[in-house]
């Protein structure tokens, strides 16, 4: 009685899982075009910086108009703040950089190979076991790359080599995030938790983009206003909110395994509206990230 109670009940809310899931996705897949097209007229860390302080801002607006307490544990902090440098400050100011020098199509392909770094360093780090599907993942991690990498000639492949590099360390300093919470999980609800190392993470990178960057608010352009608007409002609150709704409602391999949408979405998106190339090269390492993020979830 009790198990046909359940089964019926998680029928009922993985559909709403789902919707979650595919909107996270959709949104942070967008995101990449779109924060491709801002740093045309803005400069990244003050783009993407101020951005999340927004966006943190909105965030604690709606967790407060939830109920949703923001009040943190005094027991969390270092927690929060080891976070919000791995997953959000370093994330973001390399990421934004790596964006100067690589398309956004084969950027979000970098990015997006987190949970294979995730799998392998769960073998030192948590002492999970190297099974062959997480090797298998990374071979196919490593196919993607070299895939882009392999591309053109020796000078181009040179001139996106700094682009490369910053993506990796951004994928590798998540997946290092990423275990970390699961060896000391944040006990907060998800709007908190996104709420305070949204703010943490970029509140540094927008006071140093605007030392050192200078941005100018008259560069912005209305197209590119309503760009940052998008990073604000999407980007940063309804993905993060509604990501957060579907880990709660779906399995965690689903979660992981949904998020290849948005290297799908980025690639795609970025060649139809900032006519960034889509060739064989491209699509092979799109092939070879979505298949070894999904045997990585699996393993």
């Amino acid at each position: 009685m009790t198990t046909a109670l359940e089964q019926r009940a998680a029928s009922r809310v993985a559909p709403i899982g789902l919707l979650f899931l595919v909107t996270a996705s959709v949104g942070w897949g967008l995101n990449w075009p779109v924060m491709k097209f801002v740093f045309s007229e803005w400069p990244p860390l003050s783009a993407r910086g101020w951005a999340g302080v927004i966006g943190a801002a909105a965030l604690a607006l709606y967790a407060v108009a939830t109920g949703v307490s923001l009040k943190v544990p005094a027991d969390q902090w270092p927690r929060l703040i080891i976070s919000a440098i791995l997953n959000v400050a370093l994330w973001v100011a390399v990421m934004s950089y790596a964006l100067l020098w690589l398309p956004a199509s084969e950027a979000v392909v970098i990015a997006y190979t987190m949970p294979v770094w995730t799998a392998l360093l769960a073998w030192p780090l948590l002492g999970e076991r190297l099974t062959l599907l997480r090797v298998t993942a990374l071979v196919m991690a490593f196919a993607g790359l070299a895939s882009l990498f392999g591309a053109g000639g020796m000078s181009a492949n040179m001139a996106k080599l700094p682009g490369v590099l910053l993506a990796l360390t951004g994928s590798v300093g998540f997946a290092v995030g990423t275990i970390f919470l699961k060896r000391y999980p944040i006990q907060l609800p998800g709007a908190t938790s996104a709420t305070w190392q949204i703010a943490i993470g970029s509140v540094p990178i927008a006071l140093a983009g605007t030392l050192l960057e200078h941005p100018h608010i008259a560069a912005l352009s209305s197209a590119g206003w309503f760009a940052l608007g998008y990073m604000i409002l999407v980007g940063h609150c309804i993905a993060y909110v509604t990501w957060f709704g579907a880990v709660e409602r779906l399995p965690a391999s689903v979660a992981a395994i949904g998020t290849t949408l948005v290297p799908v979405i980025g690639v795609v998106v970025s060649a139809i509206a900032l006519h960034e190339p889509l060739g064989l090269s491209q699509i092979a390492a799109l092939v070879f990230t979505v298949a070894g993020v999904a045997l990585a979830a699996r393993s």
